[in-house]
């Protein structure tokens, strides 16, 4: 037998050792034998908030570290996962019981074996902030791993969830199990300290500027400002769904680099992003979506076709169909490319004076408004009472001009008739959103972020019109990256030489954007993550969601419970909250 063989031998028969000694049973678990726990500190105590501010609190019989356990779920619901709960507070309290409550609630209901996990704090003196956290977090995910066998999980499947302060913790956990926080004290800390996924909201301290735990004070941007070095990103990293609040001021750039991290390193991960809202815990689904996605809840329910389960025009009341140019009048005519059109599909139910413009991708190549990426998304919109207009657009790509020319062309054009005509179908002429899938995606974007620039001269009294719109969808845009401006991105969009394409103007008129991204998409989810960033940092708030494993055309079959199954609703959220259904 090799020296790795009786290693892991030994690992296991220390866990099976501690199943069964005594002091593992109950719902509290201190993870410290007495007297050893490092670094202790007169001034730190192991306590919820609420619990610390009662009257009558004594200190000295909570000094030490310890895991909350809750019931273990029902047989038939179980999942044989164990999810570590860790509550935020600035490294100062950990605060916040509503959260944990709520995450407890939730994924017991999901057949998960829940544990809270309670740190010393408030922040070591002489010590980085973290360190004493960081501590008691390897120790504690050790004390869960022992605890498997018993409890019925797999000990391949321990995760976390966190909030703020927590979530850096839960960062240090995630990518730095192979650092030793503390030096072993007994024979538990042969365990292995690494956990297999996290769910990570609002991480507090990530990006330089930050790293003492302040603020973002440069908000997370600048030359001098990168990821906090306390990160290892070791071999057993694990995959991660980051949420964050885009006006947080524990940075969201802190999760995007992250994130970009994560992607360097081929692990599958999750970025979500959210406007106008600070910090705080948002997504809690997608978060679930995401441990359904990656298989730690089982196996993925059979795939569904988007065109079959969106097949239905019961909700449209009537089409009306015309062209985008006057006979004759329209600019850069090619023989070789097909007539534009557009189509008008109004509600049954008219709900919203707001207008969505939809159009297909095809890589200029080819492009229809029946397919699954224009059809399914019409029909949802028009069931919510919205109007939605359908473009087709010329293509093949233009000779002689860039890819896109004649395409946005009929783009710019379209939304002048829609504002045009707006009035006349009872619709807000100032209420116009765009929506484009894969090249369609690299169209929104060129149209978002320059419509002060006419990609044609006037023809007539429209062109007089603006063409700028009030928001755009980007559905895994395109040529988005200096590294893939013709197809896939050659680096996958990480480094930080790939930039923006150059065509896109980043004028004054820029809208904010959703953006749902294939995390394994060819054409890189990064572009959609540098749009978004460089949006924040011209005061533009923008959402934006990447989903694990998935790649290109991500909706056309997906399995129910996942992110690329529920995408269109992400769409009515993102409506809804630009005030728009």
């Amino acid at each position: 037998m090799n020296a790795q063989m009786k290693s892991v031998k030994y690992v296991w028969f220390v866990i099976g050792l501690l199943c069964v000694l005594p002091g593992n049973a109950g719902k509290r678990q201190s993870i410290w034998p007495a007297g050893k726990m490092p670094d202790a500190q007169p001034h730190q105590i192991a306590a919820m908030l609420d619990e610390a501010s009662e009257a009558g609190f004594n200190a000295d019989k909570h000094r030490m570290a310890y895991l909350e356990w809750y019931e273990k779920p029902d047989a038939a619901i179980a999942n044989h996962a164990c999810i570590v709960l860790i509550s935020g507070g600035g490294y100062n309290s950990c605060c916040d019981m509503s959260l944990i409550r709520q995450w407890q609630e939730t994924f017991s209901k999901l057949g998960f074996q829940c544990v809270n996990f309670v740190y010393r704090t408030p922040r070591p003196v002489g010590l980085p902030v973290y360190q004493t956290a960081w501590e008691d977090g390897q120790r504690a995910i050790r004390v869960v791993r022992s605890e498997a066998r018993k409890r019925g999980f797999d000990p391949e499947k321990i995760g976390v969830i966190s909030m703020s302060a927590g979530s850096h913790l839960a960062l240090l956990l995630s990518t730095s199990s192979r650092t030793q926080a503390y030096e072993p004290v007994d024979k538990l800390d042969s365990v292995p300290c690494h956990i297999n996924y996290a769910i990570v909201n609002a991480p507090a301290y990530v990006t330089t500027d930050g790293e003492t735990g302040t603020p973002a004070w440069l908000q997370g941007y600048g030359t001098d400002v990168k990821l906090s070095d306390c990160f290892r990103f070791d071999d057993k990293t694990c995959p991660m769904s980051l949420h964050h609040g885009g006006m947080d001021e524990y940075s969201p750039n802190g999760s995007t680099l992250i994130y970009r991290q994560l992607r360097k390193m081929n692990i599958p991960s999750e970025l979500h992003l959210y406007p106008n809202v600070g910090h705080g815990a948002y997504g809690l689904d997608r978060g679930v979506e995401f441990l359904r996605q990656i298989g730690i809840m089982g196996q993925l329910d059979a795939e569904e076709d988007i065109e079959k389960r969106y097949a239905s025009d019961a909700d449209r009341k009537e089409v009306l169909k015309q062209s985008v140019w006057p006979e004759g009048s329209m600019p850069n005519a090619q023989a070789h490319q097909l007539t534009p059109y557009i189509e008008w599909h109004f509600p049954k139910e008219l709900k919203t004076k707001a207008i969505q413009i939809i159009y297909s991708g095809g890589a200029y190549e080819g492009n229809g408004t029946d397919g699954f990426e224009v059809a399914p998304a019409r029909r949802y919109l028009n069931e919510l009472g919205m109007t939605v207009v359908t473009l087709r657009y010329r293509t093949p790509r233009p000779k002689g001009l860039s890819k896109h020319t004649t395409a946005w062309e009929d783009l710019q054009r379209t939304i002048r008739i829609v504002r045009s005509q707006a009035e006349d179908y009872g619709l807000d002429p100032e209420q116009i959103g765009i929506m484009g899938s894969s090249a369609g995606g690299h169209l929104t974007l060129m149209e978002v972020t320059s419509s002060l620039h006419s990609s044609y001269l006037p023809i007539d009294e429209i062109d007089k019109l603006p063409c700028n719109v009030q928001w755009g969808i980007g559905i895994y845009p395109a040529y988005v990256l200096t590294d893939g401006m013709n197809g896939h991105n050659k680096n996958k969009g990480n480094t930080d030489d790939d930039v923006l394409a150059p065509e896109f103007s980043f004028d004054l008129n820029t809208a904010p954007m959703l953006f749902i991204h294939g995390d394994a998409d060819g054409y890189s989810a990064m572009g959609s993550v540098k749009v978004w960033e460089k949006m924040r940092s011209m005061g533009i708030q923008s959402e934006l969601h990447t989903l694990a494993l998935r790649e290109h055309c991500f909706q056309r079959q997906a399995s129910p419970g996942t992110g690329s199954y529920t995408w269109l609703d992400r769409i009515a959220d993102f409506l809804r909250a630009q005030k728009r259904l």
